[in-house]
C-alpha cells in the first residue's frame, strides 16, 4: 500500500475535522437586516401536496407550503417554559403511517456533550457517516471471514454470466478499455490511485461542501466569508437536501449488501487466477484481465486491502452509484438568485434592420455550466476508473446506478428509524442539535428582471 496507508485515512481525519470546523456553529445575536436586494416575509401558508421527495431530490426548490413537510425529521422545538418527557414522531410506508411515542431529549440540551454537539453540529454528521459506513464495512467483513470455497466459485460463475449477457447486449467493452490504459503506464497510475483514493475521501468531501452550502451558509445569525451577518447565501434548497442525500448513501449501502450477501460476483480482476483448473478456469483466463491496483506496481489503499475486504462484492459498483448521486446533485442543486444569473445574446445577423426581433439566446450562468460540468465530470472519471482497472462490470456501474436511483427517491423511509434513535440519544442521556426552520422567505433579486423563488432560512 505504501505511502497510501497513511496518507488516505490522514485525509479522510482532516476532511472530517476540517468540515467539524468550517460548520461550527457561531454564537451571535440575530440580526434582522435583509440585505443582497431580497425581500423577506414571514409565511404562514402550509400545504401537505408537495411531495417529500421532489423537495429533497434538489430538483425543485421549496416554497413556503412545503416547510411543513420536513417536520418528520426535526426534534420538537425546544420549549421555553418546560420539556415535555415524550414526543410523537410519525412512521410510515407508501400510503401507511401511525404516531408513536418517542423520549424527548431535549431536557439534555445543557448537557456538556448536548452544548458540545450545537457548537459543532457537524460531529452529528460524523457519527452519521461513520455509522452508515461501518455498518457496511463489518458486514462486508463478516461475509469475507465466513467465506466459502463455494461461494468463491458461485462468484466467478456470476461473473462469466454477466459477461455472457454484455456480449449479447453488445457493451462487453471491459477489455479494450483495459488494454487502451495499460499502453499509457503513467495514465494507468493515475487510473489505479483514482480508483484507490478518491472514493471515500471524495464522498466526505462532498457531504463536507453540501452541508456547508446548504445549512451553514443559509444561517441568518452568523456571518461566514463573503456573507453578511443577516443574510442567506447557500442554495434555496436548506438542510432538506442534504438530509436526503445523507440518507441516499446509507440506503446505498444497504441495498449493495443485501446483492452482493445474495449474489456474489467475481471482479473481472480475478478471474485470471493461474490456480483454478479445468474449462472454467480457462474460459475465465481467457479474457485476458489484469489486476492493476493490487500488488507491488499498483495503488492499493487500506479500503482495498485488508483480509475482511470482501474480494467477491462487485455487485453493485458502489464506487460508480455514490459517483452518480454525486454527480446528480451537484448539476441540479438550486442556485441562489445572484449565482444564476443568466446572460442574453442578441443575434443580429439575422435581422440587422429590426434589431427588436433578432432572436434572443439566454445563456446560463457560468456557475451553473460548473456545476453541469462537474457533474458529469466526475461519474465519468469513476466508471472510467472502475473499468479501466478491472474492478467492475460496466453492468457492476448500472446495477450501482439502480441502487442509486432507489437510494434518490426513496431514502425517506430511513425516517421511521428516528424514534430508535431518540431512545439511543435517551440512554446515552444527549440532545442532538436539529436545524429550526425560523422562516420561510420569499426573494425578490430586482437586479435580474424581478426574479422570484422560495427556501427556508435556519439557525
Amino acid at each position: 500500500m505504501g505511502a497510501g496507508a497513511i496518507l488516505e485515512p490522514l485525509v479522510v481525519i482532516v476532511l472530517l475535522f476540517g468540515g467539524t470546523w468550517i460548520n461550527r456553529a457561531v454564537d451571535s445575536p440575530r440580526s434582522s437586516s435583509r440585505k443582497n436586494s431580497w425581500s423577506v416575509r414571514r409565511s404562514t401558508e402550509y400545504s401537505r401536496d408537495t411531495s417529500p421527495d421532489s423537495l429533497e431530490s434538489g430538483l425543485v426548490s421549496p416554497t413556503p407550503k412545503d416547510a411543513l413537510l420536513t417536520s418528520r425529521s426535526l426534534s420538537p422545538s425546544l420549549l421555553e417554559s418546560h420539556e415535555e418527557p415524550w414526543q410523537k414522531r410519525q412512521i410510515g410506508f407508501l400510503f401507511w403511517t401511525i404516531n408513536v411515542t418517542s423520549p424527548n431529549t431535549a431536557v439534555f440540551r445543557n448537557r456538556l456533550l448536548s452544548r458540545l454537539l450545537r457548537r459543532f453540529p457537524f460531529l452529528v454528521e460524523c457519527w452519521y457517516w461513520a455509522l452508515v459506513y461501518w455498518t457496511y464495512q463489518l458486514g462486508r467483513a463478516f461475509t469475507a471471514v465466513t467465506l466459502q470455497e463455494g461461494t468463491v466459485d458461485v462468484a466467478r460463475k456470476h461473473a462469466l454470466q454477466l459477461i455472457e449477457i454484455e456480449q449479447k447486449l453488445g457493451i462487453f467493452w471491459e477489455v479494450d478499455i483495459q488494454r487502451f490504459f495499460l499502453a499509457r503506464p503513467h495514465l494507468m497510475t493515475w487510473i489505479n490511485w483514482t480508483y484507490s483514493f478518491i472514493h471515500i475521501p471524495g464522498t466526505i468531501a462532498f457531504l463536507v461542501w453540501l452541508y456547508y452550502y446548504t445549512t451553514t451558509r443559509n444561517r441568518l445569525d452568523e456571518r461566514q466569508p463573503g456573507k453578511p451577518r443577516g443574510a442567506v447565501d447557500g442554495s434555496p434548497a436548506g438542510p432538506a437536501l442534504y438530509e436526503a442525500r445523507r440518507r441516499t448513501l446509507a440506503v446505498c449501502n444497504l441495498l449493495a449488501f443485501v446483492v452482493f450477501t445474495l449474489w456474489p460476483c467475481m471482479p473481472p480482476r480475478l478471474l485470471s487466477d493461474k490456480d483454478v483448473k479445468g474449462p472454467v478456469g480457462d474460459k475465465a483466463r481467457s479474457y485476458g484481465f489484469v489486476d492493476t491496483v493490487h500488488g507491488v506496481a499498483g495503488a492499493g489503499s487500506v479500503w482495498t486491502e485488508n483480509r475482511f475486504c470482501n474480494q467477491y462484492a462487485a455487485m453493485p459498483s458502489l464506487h460508480f452509484g455514490y459517483s452518480l448521486m454525486i454527480g446528480l446533485t451537484i448539476m441540479t442543486i438550486p442556485l441562489p438568485p445572484q449565482h444564476r444569473r443568466a446572460k442574453t445574446i442578441v443575434i443580429r445577423f439575422f435581422n440587422r434592420f429590426h434589431p427588436s426581433l433578432a432572436p434572443r439566446v439566454r445563456l446560463p450562468s457560468w456557475r451553473r455550466l460548473a456545476c453541469l460540468a462537474i457533474g458529469f465530470t466526475y461519474p465519468f472519471i469513476i466508471l472510467v476508473a472502475i473499468v479501466a482497472t478491472a474492478n467492475h462490470f460496466i453492468l457492476d456501474a448500472v446495477a450501482g446506478a439502480i441502487v442509486c436511483a432507489v437510494g434518490w427517491w426513496g431514502n425517506a423511509v430511513l425516517l421511521n428509524l428516528l424514534p430508535l434513535e431518540d431512545y439511543f440519544l435517551w440512554l446515552v442521556r444527549i440532545h442532538k442539535p436539529e436545524r429550526q426552520i425560523v422562516d420561510v422567505y420569499e426573494y425578490l433579486d430586482d437586479s435580474d428582471g424581478g426574479e422570484t423563488g422560495h427556501g427556508v432560512l435556519t439557525r
